[in-house]
């Protein structure tokens, strides 16, 4: 059976998922609109340049990124309104997923053009494809704040969520976010590590999250690459009583000492004294970070 190549059309923005490290994994039909597009608005039209290069594509490009995204867009939206065809790309993976695009995309919609997804790589789900979780239900974070403060006070409302948590993380803060992870949700919760995704060293890696930091330590190239990290939920079981203990937990803090607020909590309510623990350290960092 013949399949036919795709043409862009006049008028119509594309968003198009391109690789998030090796450059094969690029879909047909990708390659088709960024080959007829009159326009391709990039992150970076460096990397965008060499992923067209390294295709045999080229492309028109212009610079469209998150600190020019709104004039970019005001400009991109001429463009299209004029019949012009525009291709949306990130530096990797799929535009608005953690990248820039969400602003160009409401505005070619508020002004009543044409979208057209393009799907195809993106790292969230590369990772969960690998993971082998059970059960269906994950959370998409994202990035953590890069301060420490306003990542603890987030990660703090992130405690009691069943499902899986999904975050994406920069190489630099890695040791930090592990970090606080462990000591705000315990150190017994189940950590997948994937690293350098489709690239010459991925890496797979599945603990806990208090073993994390051991084996960041183990090889200076664990600490290389971007990362995502997948973090088990709370227990559906046991979240309400575990805001239980967290209740009784602030008040005897008013009073007591954290480790023995943590032992009288835990035999109050029943929950586990180190992860309550961790919990008061994790608060004593966010009000020192």
């Amino acid at each position: 059976m013949h399949v036919s190549e795709f043409a862009a059309r006049p008028g119509t923005l594309y968003i198009v998922a391109t690789p998030i490290g090796n450059l094969r994994d690029i879909t047909l039909r990708a390659l088709d609109i960024l080959k007829s597009v009159d326009l391709i608005a990039a992150e970076d039209t460096r990397t965008a340049a060499g992923l067209l290069a390294a295709h045999g594509i080229d492309g028109h490009l212009v610079s469209c990124h998150e600190h020019n995204e709104v004039r970019a867009a005001q400009t991109l939206i001429g463009h299209l309104q004029a019949g012009r065809s525009v291709a949306l790309i990130s530096d990797a993976g799929t535009p608005g997923i953690s990248d820039p695009g969400a602003v160009l995309v409401r505005a070619a919609r508020d002004a009543g053009l044409a979208l057209e997804p393009i799907p195809g790589p993106s790292a969230v789900t590369t990772a969960l494809s690998v993971a082998g979780l059970s059960g269906g239900e994950w959370r998409f974070h994202g990035f953590l704040p890069a301060k420490p403060a306003a990542r603890r006070k987030l990660l703090e409302r992130h405690r009691t969520l069943t499902g899986h948590g999904v975050y994406y993380e920069a190489p630099h803060r890695v040791t930090e976010t592990l970090a606080d992870l462990a000591a705000l949700f315990g150190p017994e919760r189940p950590l997948f590590i994937a690293r350098e995704l489709t690239k010459r060293f991925e890496t797979l890696h599945a603990c806990l999250l208090g073993e994390a930091q051991a084996w960041l330590a183990a090889d200076p190239n664990n600490l290389r690459g971007e990362f995502v990290l997948i973090v088990g939920g709370a227990r559906e079981e046991t979240a309400p009583a575990q805001a239980d203990a967290e209740r009784v937990l602030a008040v005897l803090l008013d009073e007591l000492p954290a480790s023995q607020a943590a032992r009288l909590a835990a035999r109050i309510t029943g929950a586990k004294r180190n992860v309550l623990y961790h919990l008061v350290l994790g608060r004593c960092k966010s009000t020192e970070g």
